[in-house]
């Protein structure tokens, strides 16, 4: 992800944010407040929260931690074979729209967020199926979404970059203190449109993607055609 850019007059009080992650550590388990206290401090010499990879380790751990696409074909009641049209589409990335998720950027250059989003998309003769997974590493909290749509009512399929502000944290000095700033980030995300509604789903930007949008465009033309 890259930033966005600084936002003019961006200094957020440090000492109401402090307060502020004091209550939202109520309550909550320790992994949890581990994940909290990664996302409100920068990481200093006194630092002692979680850092980058480790953050990156727990991501990918729930990530990994049941097999999303046969639950995406169980949600929908499908067999694999029942949706050949084209190759099934696996989206996952940082969610970074959600008011409630935090975001920083870590010391590799790579934003991270604590919401999370994995997305499958299946393509049958007639329609296309979606099934989305969002959970969140801050808190209990996740989401399942399924739609299912007929081309024929399917507009464009495309992906877009958007920016996002957030308030992360800057830096944090030898004494603890840190400070915090708003700031924007370049999210991408994938977009099925149909007459007056958006399916969105966070992805990266890679040639996997590229190939895999350019691939179910292909097969939406032919089935309009």
């Amino acid at each position: 992800m890259g930033l966005g850019g600084m936002i003019a007059g961006a200094a957020v009080d440090a000492a109401a944010k402090k307060v502020e992650m004091a209550q939202r550590l109520k309550g909550r388990t320790p992994e949890q407040q581990k994940v909290i206290k990664y996302f409100y401090q920068a990481g200093g010499c006194l630092s002692k929260c979680i850092n980058d990879e480790e953050y990156e380790s727990m991501i990918m751990t729930k990530a990994k931690s049941m097999d999303f696409k046969q639950k995406a074909l169980d949600k929908h009641g499908l067999d694999e074979s029942q949706v050949k049209e084209v190759e099934p589409i696996h989206l996952e990335n940082y969610m970074f729209d959600d008011k409630k998720a935090y975001a920083k950027r870590g010391k590799d250059g790579i934003w991270r967020s604590s919401a999370y989003q994995i997305t499958w998309i299946f393509s049958s003769s007639t329609q296309v199926y979606v099934y989305q997974y969002t959970f969140n590493l801050d808190e209990d909290g996740k989401k399942e979404r399924t739609e299912e749509y007929f081309y024929k009512d399917i507009t464009n399929f495309s992906t877009t970059s958007e920016l996002i502000e957030k308030e992360v944290p800057g830096k944090t000095s030898c004494t603890g203190k840190t400070e915090y700033i708003r700031t924007t980030v370049d999210t991408n995300l994938f977009q099925l449109v149909v007459p007056g509604d958006k399916f969105l789903a966070a992805m990266q930007q890679n040639d996997y993607t590229e190939k895999a949008v350019q691939a179910i465009k292909a097969k939406l033309r032919e089935k309009k055609g």
